[in-house]
């Protein structure tokens, strides 16, 4: 009979996380199962990149450095493994750890999922009629004048599900969605029903919860002063119950916390609206109740959960081309008539700026007046060239930027020497209908298929609109936003979100009256051009704000100096507004 608590850590948040977190899930107390996320967009291209110069490359080699570690322990324990770190390759990453545990000596059932890999099929799918059209820019993917190099979908839970009721002890996975590796176990241990919405639901928040490693136990957390000893803080664990409610928390004697703010920024990491949609269910974020049990232990229930949607999301990546840089570095007076001096000197030395496909110049202000260091007199003016062609964006383009050092502007150098050109991918997100995704499960000489979910019933979920306070009257003080409100950003293609939370009830209902889609574009200049959308979170005292194009065409290709929009959420914070005095007094 199952124990009433599933276990399930995490040990990696991102493909070059900490090497050993996996040790110290295994080592720091009891857990069921190891899970790790290890994909990303950009990672898709990074391991397509391992996988031109070796064939048998392709996914996480760390993982198999951190397999070595614990999977003796792991299988002495009966702890299961499941990852996505199997990326284009999970079948070559089977075979690896298969060939390891050989090594140890050990006797380990490894299975991998398949299926995820479209790339060889989209000329089939779109002669079939289904466009592929990109989500933000609706383009057909026939427009597309580059070559596309990966073109995975997003697969859900179950084949996980399938495996570990097979028997298998490790599980590789390639681009399945970052919460299935918490839905595929939760639901083998619980024997969930493929429309138990409410369960699975909260198992898609549980797995959102966990799957950026640290980043839900203080890491990375707006109030960071509260976070002790962050400097060995614990990755996160949920003890998933029957009923689908769990609880948050990390091993005793890590550093970091687990409260309802920390999981609450992470609940707010990379979404949109209240529905989170997942291959194996809806999962409505307004419902969400979070509650601190004890120290260190945040109880999440009330999860309600819908049909998934009819389509899956597919990540395709191209190669967009070749790209460069030079950052002068600025100093002293005359800051604005140097920077218009080195555009001047340079388009005139490399033959014009209109040679090449696209150009990206940005001025960034570091000086002060009577500076005290010499530092404190720099501004960085970066020059960016992209273009198909890497003889034109590579030395060619450096070169010329290096022959100015004895014959412009005082004071000149630059921060680093002439490079070559680097190619770039781009992000291109699509749909295609759930049923065209083949789910696979390789164990052992055995292939079984998995059914995809459909629903014929769909239904909405109704959620009553909590009662709220008006918001604090009186004086107002001009202040910083991050004084009562804490923030968590990030990106999603070319799109950035950046949700807000505050601690207090009365906060949130000033927040919420405050700010405004018109306020947030007059809050952050370059959001005043785009589309911005506005979503409240009441029951997680919350709003988020979705900004599409920030990013331009994605992480790889932005020419942002944060292209992941990490710091876009301190950057609101830190925005003066005038804030009620009674908000600023604990």
């Amino acid at each position: 009979m199952a124990r009433e608590v599933l276990r399930i850590a995490n040990c990696s948040g991102f493909y070059g996380d900490r090497l050993s977190a996996a040790r110290e899930m295994v080592n720091g107390g009891p857990i069921d199962v190891l899970t790790g996320d290890y994909l990303a967009e950009l990672t898709m291209m990074i391991l397509y990149k391992d996988l031109q110069k070796d064939p048998h490359a392709g996914y996480a080699r760390t993982f198999l450095r951190q397999m070595e570690e614990v999977l003796a322990t792991c299988v002495e324990r009966g702890i299961k493994v499941v990852a996505n770190a199997g990326g284009l390759n999970p079948g070559g990453l089977a075979a690896a750890v298969r060939a390891l545990a050989a090594r140890l000596g050990l006797k380990v059932r490894v299975a991998h999922i398949e299926g995820d890999d479209l790339l060889p099929r989209l000329a089939e799918l779109q002669a079939q009629g289904h466009e592929l059209r990109h989500l933000d820019k609706d383009i057909p993917l026939r427009d597309l004048r580059a070559q596309v190099v990966t073109a995975n979908a997003y697969l859900g839970g179950w084949g996980i599900t399938e495996a570990l009721r097979r028997g298998a002890d490790v599980v590789i996975c390639p681009r399945v969605t970052d919460a299935a590796l918490v839905v595929g176990p939760a639901a083998w241990y619980f024997d969930w029903a493929r429309d138990d919405w409410d369960r699975l639901a909260a198992a898609v928040v549980a797995g959102h919860i966990i799957e950026c490693g640290a980043q839900c136990t203080g890491g990375n957390y707006s109030f960071f002063r509260e976070v002790p000893n962050i400097e060995q803080i614990g990755f996160p664990i949920v003890e998933m119950h029957g009923d689908g409610s769990f609880v948050v928390t990390k091993h005793p004697g890590t550093g970091g916390m687990v409260s309802v703010g920390t999981v609450t920024a992470q609940l707010l990491y990379e979404i949109q609206g209240p529905r989170y949609l997942n291959p194996d269910a809806t999962a409505r974020f307004d419902t969400i109740q979070l509650h601190q049990q004890a120290v260190d232990r945040v109880l999440v229930c009330g999860v309600r959960g819908e049909p998934p949607p009819p389509t899956t999301k597919v990540c395709i990546n191209y190669l967009g081309g070749f790209r460069n840089s030079v950052t002068f570095v600025l100093t002293g007076l005359d800051i604005e008539e140097k920077a218009a001096l080195v555009e001047k000197t340079l388009w005139y030395l490399v033959g014009g700026k209109e040679r090449f496909a696209e150009v990206h110049v940005d001025l960034l202000r570091w000086d002060r007046p009577n500076p005290y260091r010499n530092e404190e007199a720099f501004a960085h003016l970066t020059v960016a060239v992209k273009d198909p062609d890497p003889l034109k964006v590579g030395r060619a383009f450096t070169n010329k930027a290096i022959e100015m050092a004895l014959a412009n502007y005082p004071g000149f150098f630059v921060t680093h020497p002439p490079t070559d050109a680097s190619p770039y991918g781009v992000f291109w997100p699509t749909l295609v209908p759930s049923e065209l995704v083949p789910h696979r499960v390789v164990l052992d000489d055995e292939v079984v298929d998995i059914e995809v979910v459909l629903c014929k019933s769909p239904f909405t979920v109704e959620v009553p609109s909590p009662s709220l306070p008006p918001p604090p009257a009186g004086e107002v003080v001009r202040a910083p936003l991050g004084l009562v409100a804490g923030a968590r950003s990030g990106d999603k293609g070319g799109n950035a979100n950046v949700g807000l939370w505050t601690k207090r009830v009365d906060a949130y209902a000033w927040l919420r009256q405050y700010l405004t889609i018109d306020r947030f574009r007059d809050l952050v200049p370059e959001a005043r051009t785009l589309d911005v959308e506005r979503y409240e979170l009441p029951n997680l005292l919350a709003l988020n704000f979705v900004v599409r194009g920030i990013l331009g065409d994605g992480v790889a290709a932005s020419t942002r100096m944060d292209p992941q929009a990490k710091s876009f959420g301190e950057y609101v914070r830190a925005k003066v507004v005038d804030i009620p005095r009674a908000l600023l007094v604990d």
